[in-house]
């Protein structure tokens, strides 16, 4: 019987496969040595795992390694070769949890409960066992079960996390993923098999370990071990924080919505952050002579917000802070420069007019009246409304930017006048204790709601500027993050719960058609984790009004 064969629309030729074949075995037709391995396909637009079956006539697009979906599926796919090693070296009746805290460098930081000394002996025989796993290519395999029968699975495997986040899904399906005899859960796509893992790594740091993975861009080589210390301890902090409040996943916290309502987390949550703006104001008290408090972080992380509470407990604290922001030095629209893509490159300092700054800066630091700019982002014009202002002995400028840390920015200001500050938004949630929520996810779901908010942008145009956006923040802000000499956290635990109800209709109107609908998918599938809260609670102080509006600040 003649094999039934289907056209293949690939890099603008058109071929022919037998239907049934995997699209594991059509791309290896396109594999070139050296180039980053083909993770995932695309199916007329639609994102697919290797091992599914060509079906009908259809377009196939590649996703690689380098690419952001396929860098994910990597990282994913390894953490899931690192649990079944642990297993398979420790046994399931010496671990209690093994759990995934946040991303460090390019890998991800654990640590390990239970009965296990974890020493650099126990490293070194689980990365033998990954190693080994990694070298037999063993099939990564998926099946799909009853909700009701994943809970029973998660509770019968000591995975109480899953089982409990689960209790609060609404889905009648979950997708498990197994090596041999280990299964898990896992938000997102795997591998095919466990062959495409081959660089890794494991490095003991403080109370855990690092797994280290390669960086997108050089998707076939470990990054120079570093890590950033000022933002791990940070991290830590807030591990500590949410501790407080006994919620470490998203479990816990739809347990507590549900329960007693989210009034005292917001409460706790909001009381933590100003406690530590408090202590920052005091170091800038402090450190003596300061004149200029330098802000940066990367996009949406509540920088204007943060600089208006800050300016507030320094006048209690006697000084006289003026909020500015650095987007009033915008060079006008026209002229901003692009990018290698042809883009405006918002993020680039060179979109600034440094000059300008610097001249009245200093002009402010020898007393002198100055009239400070205004950009307006409908015109893409910078405007000056007789917006004077003149320091005295006590005044102080809270500026915030993205560029607040780099020296190049403020190069003509003394050194010894400036305190710097770096904020960012770092996600202390997981979903549970193997799957994290990175950090970009919820900077991006603030921005989504934000721009739809105060500049009519559309959650289509929020994602498809998104890459740009994290090239610029690679770019100008990471560098010079260590350099801070304080850092926040701006993270709120019950955010995400808030910004469902928001971001949900937005995303939801991207069409199927449209480049940017895998992600908006990914994202509607995410928010199926949380139990929504309305955000009527939330104080008008709150970094999170900066996004869903109603802030009492001129944010």
């Amino acid at each position: 019987m003649k094999q039934e064969m289907a056209k293949v629309r690939i890099l603008g030729e058109e071929r022919e496969y037998p239907k049934g074949i995997c699209y594991g075995e059509i791309v290896k037709d396109f594999e070139k040595s050296g180039d980053p391995p083909i993770i995932l396909v695309t199916v007329d637009g639609k994102l697919r795992e290797l091992h599914k079956r060509l079906k009908k006539e259809c377009t196939l697009s590649f996703v690689t390694t380098r690419d952001g979906i396929g860098h994910n599926t990597y990282q994913r796919s390894a953490c899931l070769i690192l649990l079944k090693a642990i297993n398979d070296v420790a046994s399931k009746d010496n671990i209690e949890k093994v759990r995934i805290h946040y991303s460090v460098g390019s890998g991800y930081y654990f640590t390990v409960e239970g009965n296990v000394l974890l020493d650099q002996e126990f490293l070194n025989k689980v990365k033998q066992r990954m190693t080994e796993i990694v070298e037999a290519k063993m099939p990564i395999m998926k099946r799909s079960v009853g909700t009701d029968e994943a809970i029973s699975i998660f509770h019968a495997n000591r995975m109480y996390d899953k089982e409990q986040l689960f209790r609060y899904r609404r889905v009648s399906r979950v997708n498990l993923y197994s090596i041999g005899d280990y299964e898990d859960y896992f938000y997102g796509f795997m591998a095919h098999h466990t062959g495409y893992i081959s660089c890794f790594d494991l490095k003991l740091y403080d109370e855990g370990f690092v797994l280290e993975l390669p960086a997108r861009d050089h998707p076939n080589e470990l990054p120079p071990f570093a890590l950033d210390e000022k933002i791990f301890r940070v991290q830590k902090e807030s591990k500590e924080w949410v501790e407080k409040l006994d919620i470490s996943c998203v479990g816990d916290l739809n347990d507590r919505i549900t329960k007693e309502g989210v009034h005292n987390i917001l409460l706790v949550q909001e009381a933590l952050q100003e406690a530590k703006i408090a202590r920052i104001a005091e170091k800038i008290i402090h450190a003596g002579n300061k004149k200029f408090v330098m802000i940066a972080g990367p996009s949406s992380s509540g920088k204007t917000t943060f600089s208006h509470r800050l300016s507030i407990q320094l006048i209690a604290q006697g000084m006289k802070p003026h909020p500015i922001a650095v987007d009033n030095y915008f060079v006008n629209r026209d002229e901003t420069p692009l990018d290698e893509y042809g883009e405006k490159n918002y993020e680039c300092l060179e979109a600034i007019d440094v000059e300008q700054f610097n001249k009245d800066m200093l002009a402010l630091l020898r007393g002198e009246c100055v009239e400070l700019p205004v950009y307006n982002f409908k015109t893409g014009r910078r405007e000056y409304r007789g917006d004077f202002l003149k320091l005295g002995a006590e005044d102080i400028l809270v500026i915030e930017g993205i560029h607040g840390l780099n020296d190049r920015l403020s190069y003509a200001l003394p050194k010894e006048s400036k305190f710097k500050i770096y904020i960012s938004a770092l996600t202390q949630l997981n979903v549970d204790e193997h799957n994290r929520i990175p950090t970009t996810d919820g900077r991006l779901i603030r921005r989504l709601v934000r721009d739809a908010r105060t500049r009519g942008i559309s959650a289509k145009d929020t994602i498809a500027r998104w890459p740009s956006v994290r090239r610029g923040e690679e770019q100008n802000i990471f560098p010079f993050q260590e350099e801070a000499d304080v850092m926040f956290n701006s993270a709120l635990v019950y955010e995400l719960a808030c910004l469902k109800l928001y971001a949900e209709p937005l995303l939801f109107g991207i069409g199927k058609d449209e480049p940017e609908y895998i992600e908006a998918k990914r994202l509607l599938k995410f928010f199926d984790y949380f139990v929504a809260v309305p955000s009527e609670d939330v104080p008008h102080n709150s970094i999170l009004r900066e996004f869903v509006g109603g802030s009492c600040f001129d944010v």
